[in-house]
């Protein structure tokens, strides 16, 4: 019995510039797999990393001639990819059973598995048991119909196995198998976070979320249910990266992780296992958490906290009120300035294209942004996600004008506001880079700062073209 995970040939989101992520989910199934199962060969084909398009994919399929095909599937953009490779397997090779997963698979599973017949087996949910037991099954040639947390195709009927219990303890789950991509390794990277040579690796130290944002399908995904790792679980992956790969910069992927007690733990181990000076890890946070748990920074820098993304969002009380975000714009500036005092740096994320939005509220954002001065500032168009609240009430609504999934980025609107069409709001996310990178003091600043992580990002993005690319969406 053979398995074939594949990423996929795909262009990258190129707000963020180069980069290149190892493939971490399939990483994780790959690794469990060479765990609970026996005596089944496991291969792992990263495209972005071998350079490989659609016909070297393909050739490659038809050299490791595998029984069961699983593409990776990040994100609702990459649906089609997903379809895409599992056509083309089929093309090699009928017989493969072609799986897909992951959270837009698991929120549409009727509906891809109806438009995209190339695909013999959504897995929804969490993967790591149900896919074990679904390559002994087919190993077996017996029935998946006893599987949980499947859906497949029965003739012209879609089944639905009952859902499959989460996994309890996260810290059971064997390391992610970064050896089925050691040879590509050296290729992963993310130039403009940490530079050409730092390498790049992903750190997954929990599963959920315990808020309940209408924009995010997280805790949905999750069941509502916020399981995180042990401090010294995460610990030891980061470890496993710096010491076994030389990797030294590393996401805590995680939508929210916190800033309380599991931040200050987790520092803590870094420090105890002597690589809280040779790492960089880079988190995601919401602002209260800043100013709550204020204390923690310094450690957290001391530990290798270099970089927070952090969930400002809107500057309107009523937009983050629709969005359930449960946060005060006021705590904005605060947490900027307590990050950039630590050493640690600021990089903010805005929301635009509420049902509300004007383009006078979008301007108030921009002002805003200016005003509480993160060193780095991303913005995106509010992007109706299945599997999250805001998806059902927009296509309830009739608000959704965009079926395409590949344009489900974040930056390619789906939804008019109330007052702006689509075009409309897709002028407004330009203006808003403008306003912000447009600034020549702000970039002058940026160049000369005296935080090296701000000066290597502004030198980077001088020379990036991301305004271009922007003004190029809507022409």
């Amino acid at each position: 019995m053979k398995v074939l995970f594949v990423e996929p040939p795909k262009e990258m989101w190129f707000v963020m510039g180069e980069y290149l992520p190892p493939p971490f989910g399939i990483l994780q199934l790959a690794s469990y797999l060479e765990e609970k199962v026996k005596d089944v060969e496991i291969e792992v084909l990263d495209c972005q990393a071998e350079k490989l398009d659609w016909d070297g994919l393909e050739r490659r399929i038809e050299s490791a001639q595998p029984d069961i095909f699983a593409p990776s599937a990040l994100a609702t953009c990459n649906a089609y990819l997903v379809a895409r490779a599992a056509e083309l397997a089929k093309r090699v090779n009928p017989e493969i059973l072609t799986v897909a997963g992951g959270q837009h698979f698991t929120a549409t599973a009727e509906e891809s598995l109806r438009r995209y017949p190339e695909i013999d087996v959504i897995v929804r949910g969490e993967g790591e048991q149900t896919l074990a037991e679904l390559v002994k099954s087919v190993d077996k040639k017996s029935s998946l119909s006893r599987i949980k947390g499947i859906s497949f195709r029965h003739g012209k009927e879609v089944r639905h196995s009952p859902d499959r219990p989460l996994i309890e303890d996260l810290d059971s789950l064997p390391l992610p198998g970064y050896h089925f991509v050691e040879h590509v390794i050296h290729k992963y990277h993310f130039r403009m976070m940490s530079g050409a040579n730092a390498g790049y690796a992903l750190i997954e130290g929990s599963r959920g979320c315990p808020h309940r944002c209408t924009f995010c399908s997280q805790w949905k995904h999750w069941r509502g249910k916020w399981r995180k790792k042990s401090a010294r679980r995460i610990a030891d992956e980061m470890e496993l990266c710096y010491r076994n790969y030389g990797i030294r910069f590393l996401w805590l992927t995680d939508d929210n992780f916190g800033l309380g007690r599991q931040t200050r733990e987790l520092c803590q181990e870094i420090k105890r296992g002597g690589i809280g000076d040779e790492i960089m890890w880079f988190m995601q946070v919401r602002v209260d958490d800043i100013v709550k748990h204020q204390d923690i920074l310094p450690l957290s820098r001391a530990a290798g906290l270099h970089w927070a993304l952090v969930g400002v969002e809107n500057q309107s009380p009523a937009a983050l009120n629709s969005f359930r975000k449960k946060i005060d714009p006021k705590d904005a500036k605060r947490a900027m300035d307590l990050l950039k005092k630590n050493d640690i740096f600021a990089q903010a994320t805005l929301i635009i294209g509420n049902r509300k939005d004007t383009r006078e509220s979008i301007e108030n954002l921009r002002e805003f942004t200016n005003a509480i001065d993160p060193d780095l500032a991303i913005f995106m168009i509010l992007t109706p996600f299945p599997g999250t609240e805001l998806y059902e009430k927009a296509k309830r609504n009739g608000w959704i004008e965009e079926d395409n999934w590949a344009n489900y980025d974040m930056v390619h609107a789906i939804i008019p506001t109330e007052t702006l069409t689509k075009k409309e709001v897709q002028e407004e996310l330009y203006l808003c880079y403008r306003s912000f990178y447009g600034s020549f003091s702000r970039r002058f600043s940026g160049l000369f700062s005296s935080n090296r992580i701000k000066r290597r990002t502004y030198r980077y993005l001088a020379g990036q073209g991301l305004l271009k690319a922007l003004r190029d969406l809507f022409r």
